[in-house]
């Protein structure tokens, strides 16, 4: 268990779902080392989502997962993901509405993402009141050499 509570189980829920859902040619997925070593920080939390929108009884029945980073008066969404064949049935919707619940039960008046600028979850992010605050010009580096931009995303958790 690490400090968060996370399980071995929930850590091999959070692989799978991360290699299906993330494009190798991008490079953003973290290998299990850094995802285990940032949910030891005490600051740093994991939730998993079934495909009917809540915890799952069982890690393995997880399709959905995130994890975000707290810091006083904000948090930061560092990895999230829906394995591919759950996406467009509300599964992210749902992990997002719960990031941002926890993130106010924490305190947090802000939310933070950050993606590269051609990600398609960016109409979801839009969709749930993030906009965009920051751009890192060629943050990402392609396999091809080319770069990207990063585009910051903001959630204000005070407004309702």
């Amino acid at each position: 268990m690490s400090a968060d509570g996370v399980s071995e189980a929930a850590i091999d829920a959070i692989m799978r779902i991360m290699d299906a859902a993330f494009d190798p040619q991008w490079g953003e997925a973290w290998n299990r080392s850094q995802v285990a070593s940032a949910l030891i920080l005490s600051h740093t939390h994991a939730s998993l989502l079934g495909l009917d929108g809540t915890l799952p009884a069982d890690p393995a029945d997880a399709v959905g997962f995130a994890i975000v980073r707290a810091a006083p008066g904000e948090e930061e969404i560092l990895l999230i993901a829906v394995e591919p064949g759950a996406r467009r049935r509300g599964v992210g919707r749902a992990l997002i509405a719960m990031l941002a619940a926890n993130a106010r039960l924490r305190g947090a008046e802000r939310l933070f993402l950050e993606m590269r600028e051609n990600n398609p979850a960016r109409s979801l992010y839009e969709s749930n009141g993030f906009a965009p605050i920051g751009r890192r010009k060629n943050y990402y580096r392609l396999g091809d050499g080319a770069r990207m931009d990063a585009i910051t995303f903001g959630l204000d958790l005070t407004a309702e």
